[in-house]
This record gives structure tokens, C-alpha cells and sequence, in this order.
């Protein structure tokens, strides 16, 4: 019988990056940055302020591709299929995205969640609609608090509630992956919790990628780390043997406080 280790050690990446390298200009942002995210999985990104894990979240649904003078040499595959040989409006469509503050749009709660789906065309009738909003709701942890104000502008919902609508905005679309930019810096202690729950959650049916500036977040989430030091990748493993036995002294002297 196989041990649980192993069935772990074979779980199937669902994102690879290879030699990716990202420059602003003149200036180099990444340097040939070398991961894999698992399948299933929730993967954190550590590291000082300005150390490349948002450039690097940036280059998998190619954001980067409207900044002005902004190239990415290398290659990122989902499911073994190149993004940058994908159409970018279609592989959007296949990645969720959660930014650092709540980002509504000015529309009911109910919109808010129904926009990509009418925009995508995968719902054909009201009935169908009506289903993904309280299932995409629901999945969010939203439903109940909602249920009976889809009406109501988003704006006045809280700000860990807003999150959490931006978060059923995203799966709405039924994507293969879900990238989240410190999706927890603008929110209190309860709203925090409230989200590190849904990612454990989300995580039995989705791929999550996780840019967070706490590393105690990254801790209780995560299933693996991968700490960025100045556009370079120098670690990346299961989260318990990063944070508990890094091999490199650098992640060591990072996670201790020595650096930063």
C-alpha cells in the first residue's frame, strides 16, 4: 500500500515555469525563475516587498502583456499547454484572479457574480444564471449572509464580504485556477480567518497560488512555499520542511527575521 507521502509526491503539476525571466524596460524583475504548482493544491508565495511573487502571479494569466515595455522570456504551462501560445482573453477565462483589496464592480451582488458568465455565454436561460450565482455564492461562504439582498449594490457589503464576492466572481467561471494577490493585507483578523477557511475549502476542487506578506498565513494555508529573494526563486518545497527545516540559509535567515 502506498504511504500518503508518496500519493503526495505524485500529484501532477498543474503549473510549470521554466527559465522565466521578466523585464520592465532595462530593469531584470525576474531571473530565470524555476517552479511547479501541484494540482489541488494551495501554493504560497513569500518574500520581501519588490521581491517578484506578484510579477511572477502576473506572468501565469499574462496581466503582464498591457505594461508598457514589459517582456517575459521563458515558458509557464497549464496542463502542459504554453500561455503564451493561448488566446489571452480565453485563458483568462480559465484563471481566476482575487486582488489585494476587494474590487467590486459597481453593479448588485447579484451582477457582480453573473458579469463573466453573461460575457462567456455560459448560461442560456435566467434559470441557468439564477444557478450559478447562489451555487457560485454559496461556494464562496457568501450565501446565506446575501440570500436575501442580490439586489444591493456590492459596495454595501463589508469589506471581508466584498473579498469573498470577488472570490465568487472568479469560480463563477468555473476556472482551473485560482491566483490570489495578498488577498487578506486589507482585512481584519476575523475577515482574514473567514478567507484562510474558503481557500481550504476551495482548495479540494481547485488549484489556488497565493502571493501573501505573512508568512504565519502562508504557514496555516499552504501546502507548499516557494520563497522569492530579489527575482529569484531560492527555495521551494512542502510548507511544513520550509518553514520548520529550510536548505537554504537564506530561507532560514528570511523566515527567522534576519533579512527582509
Amino acid at each position: 500500500m502506498k504511504t500518503q507521502q508518496n500519493k503526495k509526491e505524485q500529484i501532477a503539476p498543474k503549473v510549470v515555469a521554466r527559465g522565466v525571466n521578466v523585464y520592465y524596460g532595462e530593469k531584470q524583475a525576474l531571473f530565470q525563475v524555476k517552479l511547479e504548482v501541484p494540482h489541488r493544491r494551495v501554493t504560497s508565495l513569500i518574500g520581501p516587498s519588490g521581491c517578484g511573487k506578484s510579477t511572477f502571479l502576473r506572468c501565469i494569466n499574462r496581466m503582464n502583456d498591457v505594461i508598457a515595455g514589459c517582456r517575459v522570456e521563458g515558458s509557464i504551462t497549464i496542463d502542459g499547454l504554453d500561455v503564451s501560445s493561448l488566446d489571452a482573453v480565453a485563458l483568462r477565462a480559465r484563471i481566476g484572479m482575487v486582488f489585494q483589496k476587494p474590487n467590486p464592480f459597481p453593479k448588485s451582488i447579484y451582477e457582480n457574480v453573473a458579469y463573466g458568465v453573461r460575457i462567456h455565454g455560459l448560461a442560456d436561460t435566467k434559470d441557468e444564471m439564477d444557478a450559478i450565482v447562489r451555487r457560485s455564492l454559496a461556494r464562496a461562504g457568501l450565501a446565506r449572509e446575501v440570500s436575501e439582498r442580490l439586489n444591493d449594490p456590492a459596495y454595501s457589503l463589508s469589506g471581508g464580504q466584498q473579498q469573498r464576492l470577488c472570490i465568487a466572481r472568479a469560480i463563477a467561471l468555473q476556472p482551473e485556477l485560482i491566483l490570489m494577490d495578498e488577498p487578506c493585507s486589507s482585512l481584519d483578523p476575523i475577515a482574514t480567518a473567514r478567507i484562510e477557511n474558503l481557500i481550504a475549502e476551495l482548495s479540494r476542487n481547485y488549484t489556488i497560488l497565493i502571493v501573501t506578506h505573512s508568512m504565519q498565513q502562508a504557514a496555516r494555508v499552504s501546502h507548499r512555499t516557494v520563497f522569492f529573494h530579489l527575482g529569484r526563486v531560492i527555495e521551494s518545497g512542502e510548507t511544513t520542511q520550509v518553514f520548520t527545516n529550510p536548505k537554504r540559509k537564506q530561507t532560514e535567515r528570511y523566515i527567522t527575521g534576519r533579512i527582509g
